[in-house]
C-alpha cells in the first residue's frame, strides 16, 4: 500500500512540505544547530534559528542549503529526516511516498541529483524534480496550459527565478543568486559603513520585514536597532528609517529589475505581446501581481504538479520533470 504524495519546497530559507489532501503542513527555517566537537544535531528548523548568535563556540548554526541549492549534503539530508519525522509523527508512510521537489531553473546537473538523491536517501519510493517558477504558476493558479505567455517572478531567500511559461513548458528562463539573504548582508553592510554599527541577521531581516521599501515612501517608517559599535565595541542603538533601508536594498533591487528586462529582451516577441497585455512597472512599463499566497506557491504547486504526474507522463510532456526511483538505487 503507498502513502500520500509528498511536495516539497526546499528552500534555502524555508523549507515547506506540502501533503496530498492535507496542505501546507510543514514550514520551518532551513537551518540546524551542531556541535562541532561532537557532530550531533542539536536542533532543526525554528529551534536552530533562535539559536543563531547565542551559542557557545562549539555549537554552530549551519544553513545547508545556499543560493537555493545543497551546499551540505550531509546536513540537508539530517533536516529532510527530521522534518519527516514531524509530518509523518513517527510512521514509516514516507517510505511509501512519491516525492516532488522544486529546483532552481538555473540549478547544474549535479545539483539537481544531489537534491534528488536526498529525497531517496530519506525514503521516498519515487522523487521528481519540477523548477521552481513553474511550481510557483501552478500554486499561484495561473493556467500553465494556455497558448498565452505568463511572466513568473518567483523571489526566494537565495535565488530569484524569472520565467516566460506557455504551453505547460518554461520557454525563456533566467535564474539570480540574489533572494532575500542578499538584501539582509546588504542591510548588514549599508549599517557598518553608515553607522559604524554591527547588526545579526535576524536584525537585519526584521528591518527588511518591518520598514523595508523598494520605492521612496511618502513618510518615513522608523525603528529602532540594537548592535555593537565598531569603534567603541560597546553595545549601541540607533533609530532606522525606511529610507536608510531602501538605499541599503538599492542596488540589489536594480539587478532583480535588470534581471527581469533580460528575460523580457529574449521572449519571442508573441509571447512578449502577452505580457504586456497584462500589462513589473514604473521601470518596465508592465502591470504586475502578487500571488494571494506567495509563501506557498511553491509547495502548493510542487503538490499539484505530483496529482498530475500520471497525465504529464501520457502528454509527453514530462520533459519539465527529472524522476528518479528508488528501486533503481536501492541499497541491500
Amino acid at each position: 500500500m503507498f502513502g500520500t504524495d509528498i511536495g516539497i519546497d526546499l528552500g534555502t530559507a524555508t523549507v515547506l512540505i506540502y501533503e496530498k489532501h492535507n496542505g501546507v503542513v510543514l514550514r520551518e527555517p532551513s537551518v540546524v544547530a551542531v556541535d562541532q566537537d561532537t557532530g550531533e544535531i542539536l536542533a532543526v528548523g525554528y529551534e536552530a534559528k533562535s539559536m543563531v548568535g547565542r551559542t557557545p563556540g562549539s555549537i554552530v548554526s549551519v544553513r545547508p542549503l545556499r543560493d537555493g541549492v545543497i551546499a551540505n549534503y550531509s546536513m540537508t539530508e539530517a533536516m529532510l529526516q527530521h522534518f519527516m519525522r514531524r509530518v509523518t509523527k513517527g510512521s514509516q508512510k514516507f517510505f511509501r511516498n512519491r516525492a516532488m521537489i522544486c529546483v532552481p531553473s538555473g540549478a547544474t546537473d549535479v545539483e539537481r541529483r544531489a537534491v534528488l538523491e536526498a529525497a531517496i536517501e530519506v525514503g521516498a519510493r519515487e522523487a521528481y524534480l519540477i523548477e521552481e517558477p513553474m511550481a510557483a504558476a501552478i500554486g499561484a493558479n495561473l493556467n500553465v496550459e494556455e497558448a498565452r505567455g505568463k511572466m513568473i517572478v518567483d523571489i526566494g531567500g537565495g535565488t530569484t527565478d524569472i520565467a516566460v511559461i506557455s504551453l505547460g513548458g518554461v520557454v525563456v528562463s533566467k535564474s539570480l543568486r540574489i533572494g532575500g539573504d542578499k538584501f539582509d548582508e546588504s542591510i548588514m553592510r549599508y549599517l557598518r559603513r553608515q553607522y559604524n554599527l554591527a547588526i545579526g541577521d535576524q536584525t537585519a531581516e526584521n528591518l527588511k520585514i518591518m520598514i523595508g521599501t523598494c520605492i521612496p515612501l511618502a513618510e518615513d517608517q522608523r525603528m529602532v536597532v540594537k548592535g555593537r559599535d565598531l569603534v567603541q565595541g560597546l553595545p549601541r542603538q540607533i533609530e532606522v528609517t525606511s529610507s536608510a533601508v531602501n538605499m541599503a536594498i538599492g542596488e540589489m533591487v536594480q539587478s532583480l529589475v535588470d534581471g527581469v528586462r533580460n528575460v523580457l529582451e529574449l521572449t519571442p516577441p508573441e509571447l512578449s505581446a502577452d505580457i504586456i497585455d497584462r500589462v513589473i512597472a514604473q521601470q518596465t512599463g508592465i502591470n504586475c501581481f502578487t500571488a494571494e499566497n506567495p509563501m506557498e506557491s511553491v509547495a502548493l504547486g510542487t503538490g499539484k504538479a505530483l496529482a498530475e504526474i500520471d497525465s504529464l507522463k501520457n502528454s509527453g510532456r514530462s520533459s519539465m520533470l527529472i524522476n528518479l526511483k528508488k528501486s533503481s538505487r536501492r541499497r541491500y
